[in-house]
C-alpha cells in the first residue's frame, strides 16, 4: 500500500472508559502523533494501586513512528502517564503545549529525574507539521489556563479534538474559546470531530468561572476564623480567585500541601497566578497572626488520605491545625469514585466543629466541562461528518451521542467506542478499522506493570474477610496429623479453644477421607485439602470466607 492510500488511524488508548487517563493516538502511514498522556487514580476495587494508566503498548511497538506529543492542558488525567511513557520510550520526542501546560510538566519530570525534555511551546494560532500530519491549535476555556484544541489535517482527512472545554464568555484572565478559528476549520471542512462528553448528562449550560468569586469573597469576609480552600492544585482560575477574596478581606494566603505548593510557584513565576509577595505568608509563621486575617489554600478536595486537609482534618499535619471557629471551602466536585473520601473528610471536620461549606450549600465550585447546549454549540460551529465522544464513561459517551443524533448527525456516522477501537479515515470517509492492544497499567509502588487481577482479588478478600493461618504438624512415620494450630488477622470472629478444637476435628475428618500416602510429594494435596475443610467449616459456622494460608509441617 502507498502512502497515499493509507489512511489516516484514530486509536483512543485511554479517556473512554472513565474520567482519565486520556491519550489517543494520530497515525497516517510513517508518521505518528500522541495527543495527551493521562492517568487516572485507583476506585474501591483497586486496593493499593497508586495510578492507573493506559497501555502505551502500541505506542511503544511503533517508536520509530513517534514524531510528537500533544498535550491539550494541564490537568493530570492528561498529563500524569508523561513520566512513565518518557522513560520507556528510546528516543526522545518533542512535546508540543502552552507554557503553563509545560511548566507544570517541567516540575513533573524534574521528580522522575527526567532531564532536557524537549519542549516547544505552542498557543492559539500555532502551526506545526509532523511528517504527513499537520496541527493548528486554538484556544479554549476550561478550569485550567492555556487549554487547547487541536485541528488535524492529513491526506486522507480532517479531525478535530477539543480537548476538555466549556464555552465560558467570562473567563478569569479574559481568554474566550477561539470561535473564529472553529468556524474557519468547520469551513475547511471537519471529517471527525472528538468532543469532551464529561458533562453530556447535564441539562443547559455550565456557569462561568466569574460567578464563583463572589460567593468567595462573602464567604471568607464573613468567616469569624481562619479559611482553609481546598481546590485542585492546578485550577489556577479558582485559585486566583480565592486570592482576590483574600486580599480583599484583608487576610493573608498561606499555601500548603505539595502539589499546591508547586503549581502556584510555577504559575506565579509565568504570571499566571498574581499575588504579590507581601500576601503570602509561610505556614510555619501563622502562629503570630489573628485568626480573621488568614486564608490557606490547600490540596486535599478530593479525599486523598494524605492530603493536606486530610492531615489537617485528623489532627496529622506538621505545620497547621483545624478547629472550632473555622471555616473550610470545598472548592471542587467529588471525581467519580471519591464520593465516600470526601466524606469522610467532611465528617472529620464537623466533628471538629468548623462550618464547611462546598457547592451543595453555595456556588463555591463550576464544573470546567460543558453541559449539553454547549456541546450542542461546538456540533452545530464545527459542522463535522463524522463525530466520535471522548473523555467519558459510557454514559457521557451514549448522552453525548444522543446529542449528536439531535443536532443531526446520521446515526451510523457517530461512533462510540472503547479503548483500543481504531477510526480510519480514507478521502474523508471514517469507518471502523482493526483494533490494537490496550487495557491498563497500575503503578504499586515503585512496580509498574500488569498487576494480576488476582493479587487484586486477594487484596479485596483480605480486606473483606481477614485472614486465617492453619498450621499442621505431620508425622510421616505415623500417617497421621499430630497437631494442628491457627492464628489469623482481621476475622470477624474469635479462635478460641472451642473453635481451635471443632476446626482441628473437621480437618482431621477430611484427611482422613482423603487417600494420601503422607510422601513428601503429597504435601501440596493435604494442604488443599487442610484449606479446603478449614474454609467449609469456617463458611458453615460464620458466614466469611476468610483468606486460608495452609502450612504442612512434616515431622
Amino acid at each position: 500500500m502507498t502512502k497515499k492510500n493509507q489512511p489516516l488511524r484514530i486509536i483512543p488508548l485511554g479517556g473512554l472508559d472513565g474520567i482519565g487517563k486520556n491519550m489517543t493516538v494520530v497515525e497516517c502511514g510513517p508518521d505518528m502523533v500522541l495527543i495527551d498522556a493521562g492517568l487516572m487514580f485507583p476506585d474501591d476495587s483497586q486496593p493499593g494501586i497508586d495510578l492507573v494508566l493506559p497501555d502505551y503498548t502500541y505506542v511503544l511497538e511503533n517508536e520509530e513512528k513517534l514524531r510528537g506529543i500533544i498535550v491539550t492542558h494541564g490537568h493530570e488525567d492528561h498529563t500524569g502517564a508523561l513520566p512513565y511513557l518518557l522513560q520507556d520510550l528510546n528516543n526522545k520526542v518533542p512535546i508540543f503545549s502552552s507554557k503553563l501546560t509545560l511548566g507544570f510538566i517541567e516540575c513533573k519530570l524534574a521528580e522522575f529525574r527526567i532531564r532536557s525534555p524537549k519542549f516547544r511551546e505552542v498557543k492559539s494560532g500555532s502551526h506545526i507539521s509532523l511528517g504527513c500530519i499537520s496541527v493548528d491549535f486554538f484556544s479554549m476555556t476550561h478550569s485550567i489556563p492555556g487549554a487547547l484544541g487541536v485541528y488535524i489535517k492529513s491526506p486522507q482527512g480532517t479531525v478535530m479534538h477539543t480537548g476538555d472545554f466549556k464555552l465560558d464568555q467570562t473567563p478569569i484572565d479574559g481568554v474566550t474559546p477561539d470561535y473564529a478559528a472553529i468556524s474557519k476549520f468547520a469551513k475547511q471542512g471537519v471529517d471527525l470531530l472528538l468532543s469532551d462528553s464529561t458533562n453530556a448528562t447535564v441539562p443547559g449550560f455550565t456557569k462561568s468561572e466569574a460567578e464563583v468569586g463572589p460567593t468567595l469573597n462573602e464567604v471568607i469576609k464573613n468567616a469569624p476564623g481562619r479559611v482553609f480552600v481546598a481546590s485542585f492544585s492546578s485550577h489556577i482560575h479558582r485559585l486566583q480567585q480565592i486570592c482576590n477574596a483574600a486580599k480583599a478581606s484583608g487576610r493573608k494566603i498561606v499555601v500548603t500541601g505539595r502539589s499546591m505548593l508547586t503549581n502556584t510557584r510555577v504559575a506565579r513565576e509565568l504570571g499566571y497566578l498574581k499575588i504579590d509577595e507581601a500576601d503570602i505568608i509561610d505556614a510555619y509563621d501563622v502562629n503570630g497572626i489573628p485568626d480573621d486575617k488568614i486564608v490557606v489554600m490547600c490540596t486535599g478536595s478530593q479525599g486523598e488520605p494524605l492530603s493536606a486537609l486530610s492531615r489537617m482534618a485528623n489532627g496529622e499535619h506538621k505545620t497547621l491545625s483545624i478547629h472550632s471557629g473555622d471555616t473550610v471551602i470545598i472548592s471542587a466536585t467529588p471525581v467519580p469514585g471519591n464520593e465516600k473520601a470526601v466524606q469522610q473528610v467532611v465528617n472529620s471536620l464537623a466533628k471538629l466543629g468548623c462550618t464547611v461549606v462546598d457547592k451543595s450549600s453555595k456556588l463555591v465550585h463550576v464544573s470546567g466541562h460543558g453541559s449539553q447546549e454547549e456541546l450542542k454549540l461546538m456540533l452545530t460551529m464545527a459542522k463535522p461528518t463524522y463525530f466520535m465522544p471522548v473523555h467519558g464513561e459510557a454514559v457521557h459517551l451514549r448522552a453525548h451521542a444522543r446529542l449528536a443524533r439531535k443536532v443531526g448527525i446520521p446515526e451510523d456516522h457517530i461512533f462510540v467506542l472503547d479503548n483500543g477501537d481504531t477510526l480510519e479515515v480514507r478521502g474523508g470517509v471514517v469507518k471502523v478499522g482493526p483494533a490494537v492492544e490496550s487495557g491498563i497499567v497500575y503503578v504499586d509502588g515503585l512496580r509498574i506493570g500488569d498487576t494480576d487481577p488476582i493479587v487484586l482479588r486477594d487484596r479485596q478478600k483480605l480486606a473483606n474477610d481477614g485472614m486465617v493461618t492453619v498450621v499442621a504438624v505431620v508425622s510421616m512415620k505415623k500417617k497421621h496429623i499430630d497437631a494442628i494450630e491457627f492464628s489469623s488477622r482481621g476475622v470477624s470472629f474469635s479462635i478460641d479453644e472451642e473453635f481451635g478444637d471443632d476446626a482441628s476435628q473437621a480437618i482431621m475428618k477430611a484427611v482422613e477421607k482423603g487417600s494420601f500416602d503422607f510422601t513428601s510429594s503429597s504435601t501440596g494435596a493435604l494442604r488443599k485439602a487442610v484449606r479446603d475443610s478449614l474454609s467449609n467449616f469456617i463458611w458453615n459456622r460464620t458466614k466469611t470466607r476468610p483468606m486460608i494460608i495452609p502450612v504442612v509441617m512434616e515431622v
